[in-house]
């Protein structure tokens, strides 16, 4: 099991959201919170859209350079939701959010979530990609959503666990976690190679 292997490392999850909290919690996995440095969510504007999720991970965990010790683990995530290629973080406010779910009604779109694995001498980064099918909503729905969930923490400006993930989508294709925040299998296995490395500590 992976969380005896796991008893001579110290995993650090470097994130503020309760959803990623939860699906570790959910797959066993002993891990300390870390309040993740605060940097805005920038990436150059030349790179492909599906690479923003692992360009951003990556960033989060670069903050933690040289303050690594030995035998911990550090792991950032971020997500993002993808509609033509047009990159969907998240919104500042009611009227973004109502844009954004605006937008994806009726459509399918894609949600990808990186994740960065980080220890003194190593780094490895990886992703999963979940294509998502929205019913059309109306304004009266979407309204009701924002005003009730305020999802201002949310790529996308949903929660698909959520009232309007129950009402609204059709169909997926992939993880159902992934859209949540966090691709947990991937995680799971990605971790027991991280620390079968003897170059670890």
């Amino acid at each position: 099991m992976l969380n005896e292997k796991l008893k001579n490392f110290k995993l650090i999850l470097a994130s503020n959201s309760p959803r990623r909290q939860s699906l570790m919690n959910d797959a066993g996995l002993h891990f300390e919170l870390s309040v993740p440095a605060e940097n805005e969510e920038n990436y150059p504007e030349d790179i492909y859209s599906s690479a923003v999720p692992l360009y951003l991970a990556k960033l989060k965990a670069a903050a933690f350079e040289g303050q690594i010790e030995k035998n911990e683990i550090i792991m950032t995530a971020d997500t993002v939701v993808i509609l033509e290629e047009l990159v969907l973080g998240k919104p500042g406010n009611a009227e973004e959010a109502f844009e954004m779910l605006n937008s994806l009604s009726g459509r399918k779109h894609k949600v990808i979530t990186a994740v960065c694995l980080k220890s003194r001498n190593k780094e490895v980064v990886f992703s999963d990609s979940t294509d998502v099918w929205f019913k059309h909503l109306t304004e009266e729905e979407i309204h009701h959503y924002i005003k009730e969930f305020e999802p201002y923490d949310k790529a996308g400006a949903y929660g698909i666990q959520e009232w309007i993930g129950c009402i609204g989508i059709e169909r997926i294709e992939g993880s159902f976690f992934n859209v949540m925040g966090l691709p947990i299998h991937m995680v799971y296995s990605e971790l027991e190679k991280f620390i079968g490395d003897t170059g670890l500590s």
